[in-house]
């Protein structure tokens, strides 16, 4: 797709917290994505990048996607997604099970019957 293809897919602006690794580098950053589409993402980071950087990034609830940065400017860039993903799921809370820490887990009260409950 060209450029001005790209500009038509849908985008969700939402603000998400992911960790971007460049290809080469060992080193995660953190960066903060305000929105995002099924093809790419824009994020704000201050790390130097510089279009067709490859590279990596971890979405929530979708795990590493690889990309290479489309544009530039002014501490933000845009990544276009080696794949198409679903950007539903970086929405949908954070799903609970195997591999997800503990303290990343949202904070559920156990069922307890009403006969238990003590009064005050």
């Amino acid at each position: 797709m060209s450029d001005s293809e790209h500009r038509h897919i849908a985008r969700d602006s939402l603000f998400v917290l992911a960790d971007l690794c460049l290809e080469g580098s060992g080193t995660e950053h953190r960066v903060k994505i305000r929105n995002l589409s099924s093809g790419g993402l824009m994020a704000e980071a201050a790390i130097k990048v510089a279009r067709g950087d490859a590279l990596k990034v971890n979405l929530r609830n979708i795990g590493w996607v690889e990309g290479s940065v489309a544009w530039v400017q002014a501490g933000r860039f845009g990544i276009a997604f080696a794949e198409e993903i679903d950007p539903k799921l970086a929405r949908s809370p954070i799903v609970v099970g195997e591999g997800v820490p503990r303290y990343a887990q949202p904070a559920v009260a156990p069922a307890t019957p009403d006969h238990l409950l003590r009064k005050i």
